[in-house]
């Protein structure tokens, strides 16, 4: 089956940004990928951007991967936060759904409060630290609510 991952793209705190997420939702990172551990023919990447972040990826929950990259502006890559990405957490349970919207929001902004919606989910959604745009929603199963 087709499977969706998310990637994002950080200004050069992508390392802190996965941290910051390990520390939410567990799981192992499966790669670290560093500029310096993958020279690029013919591309020089200053020795300050060495240990900048090429790939990362953390296992989140049983089948899913985020994945990211820091893009270098001494390669001409210029990295503009947007409003049009999200990333959708869907929990087992109330109370994971509410435990991490808590603690992803951490310092960032809130735009809907985590409460029961008038669609029936238990639902919130907020811009992270990082700039990075979430929803958490928790689907009631049938009956339950």
């Amino acid at each position: 089956m087709t499977k969706l991952n998310i990637y994002l793209n950080f200004a050069g705190n992508t390392e802190e940004a996965f941290t910051f997420y390990k520390s939410v939702f567990g799981g192992e990172f499966t790669s670290i990928v560093r500029f310096k551990d993958m020279p690029m023919e013919g591309v020089i990447i200053p020795k300050e951007d060495e240990d900048k972040i090429m790939h990362i990826g953390l296992s989140v929950g049983k089948d899913d991967v985020l994945m990211a990259s820091d893009s270098l502006e001494s390669l001409g890559q210029r990295l503009t936060q947007g409003n049009n990405v999200y990333i959708s957490v869907h929990p087992d349970s109330k109370d994971e759904a509410e435990k991490i919207f808590n603690a992803l929001s951490v310092d960032g902004s809130i735009e809907m409060p985590i409460a029961d919606q008038m669609w029936g989910d238990y639902y919130g959604s907020f811009k992270d630290k990082f700039g990075m745009k979430w929803m958490v929603i928790y689907t009631y199963p049938k009956g339950a609510k």
